[in-house]
């Protein structure tokens, strides 16, 4: 790319840029609170480990090296996942520019993400693991093209590090690449690129990548794959025939869900010119056609052959992140006059660009009148600092991960353990006091200490079931008196 096309499409990213910012900024103005994916990487960043358990561990390795440096805070938290963003359009933005002539369909093709909600929104609320697939599914996609059009010893490495990183995502990754690979198979012309002995430095690559994860996963398959596949086959004691209903109809919610709002854009920007231009094409758009259908191929066959029953709709991100490009090499394979469409499509950008933010922040903040409370408004440091005032806890037992991880923020010198995860279990016979601390039904129910948690402190401590008590602390932007209760007790606290 020549120095003056950068400057043709730097604006873009430099409003981006400035979306981004404006992302971290209001994720720190809304809570302190952390939800449950952020809660789940303050939680686990307590040790490094080739696995975790469901979800492979790429963004679990990057926010603990993170929080090395920065410490563990909600801002080391917000700004990993926009900068994780902000590369992923920038790289969108340039596999765009490869493709399309057109520099307003470049625009239009890089904005477009936002016009998907599991991306624009989904993944702004709380969504790690799947902002981890989008920006390995970017490196790899601006590599594969790049490979295809200019092929370098460089674009078949970028290709390699966008699979490695890609798998150690999620390993619904792997689809992408395959796809990619029987799609350019399929075509005449793009085939010497396949069979190039830089491909090579492409698997070699991704393998060196995974390698480490790929040994922690011979011996923990089940640990690794029992909660997916149980997600994926939830299906209760309905026949095959229900099941492969119920797994289609889900896929086709799913895709409607997830491109749905993208088509009702483009075809209120461009108009009566869409439909023409959907039946035109070039190679760019068959090889991305040839991808989805290879994509879709292998979901079928999971539902057909794999027992999958609910297919959710961020599964398809590291496939259908491609809509709004393929539309747009539609246009201009169609020669569709694009200059209105523009004009027409940047305000919808810019009610994005503002709505999203201030969406998030008001279902927050909108409690204080409506009493409908989100776990960000739940108040973690409030309670814990409370206790602190008791006793300055040597090691803490919490309920659930989403407990643990807004623990460990507001004191991360403190070994913290979670109830649900048994795969951290440090030894903690000289660390008193202990603090336990659970979440209570808010409405009735036993304020007791849980049976799981009394039968951890016989087997583990050889303690005795200590004193409950519960805590009352005002919301986040609480209405009126309105508090959450916490159930806590200690082991030998002083005094």
């Amino acid at each position: 790319m020549t120095e003056t096309n950068r400057r043709d499409i730097s604006w873009i990213f430099v409003l981006l840029a400035a979306y981004f910012v404006l992302q971290v900024g209001v994720r720190l103005a809304t809570s302190h609170s952390l939800d449950l994916d952020e809660a789940e990487q303050a939680f686990r960043s307590q040790w490094i480990a080739a696995g975790y358990g469901p979800q492979p561990p790429f963004y679990n390795w990057l926010q603990y090296t993170v929080f090395q440096f920065a410490g563990v805070s909600l801002t080391a938290l917000s700004i990993v996942k926009n900068l994780l963003l902000f590369i992923s359009y920038v790289l969108y933005g340039l596999t765009a520019r490869l493709v399309l002539r057109d520099k307003a369909l470049v625009a239009i093709a890089t904005f477009g993400l936002l016009t998907i909600p599991q991306m624009a929104f989904e993944m702004q609320r709380d969504l790690t693991h799947t902002v981890a697939v989008f920006f390995s599914a970017s490196i790899f996609f601006y590599g594969f093209i790049r490979s295809l059009k200019q092929p370098s010893l460089g674009s078949y490495l970028i290709a390699g590090i966008g699979i490695g990183f890609g798998l150690l995502a999620k390993y619904n990754f792997a689809i992408l690449p395959a796809a990619a690979l029987l799609a350019a198979l399929s075509d005449a012309r793009l085939r010497p690129r396949i069979f190039d002995w830089r491909l090579v430095l492409t698997a070699a690559v991704a393998l060196v990548i995974i390698l480490p994860h790929l040994f922690w996963l011979k011996d923990n398959l089940d640990f690794a794959t029992a909660r997916t596949l149980e997600k994926m086959t939830a299906s209760g004691d309905a026949s095959y025939l229900t099941q492969v209903a119920m797994g289609v109809s889900s896929l086709a919610l799913a895709t409607i869900s997830f491109a749905g709002l993208t088509v009702a854009v483009f075809a209120l920007v461009f108009g009566k010119s869409l439909r023409p231009a959907l039946a035109a094409g070039s190679e760019w758009t068959r090889l991305l056609e040839r991808m989805m259908l290879v994509f879709l191929a292998g979901i079928l066959l999971l539902i057909v052959f794999g027992g999958a029953a609910g297919i959710k709709d961020r599964w398809l991100v590291p496939m259908l992140f491609i809509l709004p490009l393929y539309f747009c090499l539609k246009i201009e394979a169609a020669g569709v006059e694009t200059s209105k469409a523009y004009r027409r499509f940047m305000p919808v950008v810019a009610v994005v660009m503002i709505g999203v933010p201030a969406t998030l922040y008001g279902s927050v903040a909108a409690a204080r009148f409506t009493g409908h409370y989100e776990r960000l408004n739940r108040p973690y440091a409030g309670m814990l600092e409370t206790l602190r005032k008791q006793a300055e806890p040597a090691a803490i037992l919490a309920g659930d991960s989403l407990l643990a991880g807004n623990l460990r923020q507001d004191i991360p010198g403190v070994p913290i353990l979670s109830m649900d995860y048994p795969g951290f279990n440090p030894d903690l016979t000289s660390r008193r006091p202990l603090l336990l601390v659970w979440l209570l039904p808010q409405k009735g129910g036993s304020e007791a200490l849980p049976p799981a948690m009394a039968q951890w402190l016989q087997t583990n401590l050889g303690v005795s079931v200590p004193q409950a008590s519960v805590i009352d602390v005002p919301y986040i932007y609480g209405r009126g008196d309105d508090s959450y209760r916490f159930g806590y007790a200690w082991v030998n606290q002083p005094g």
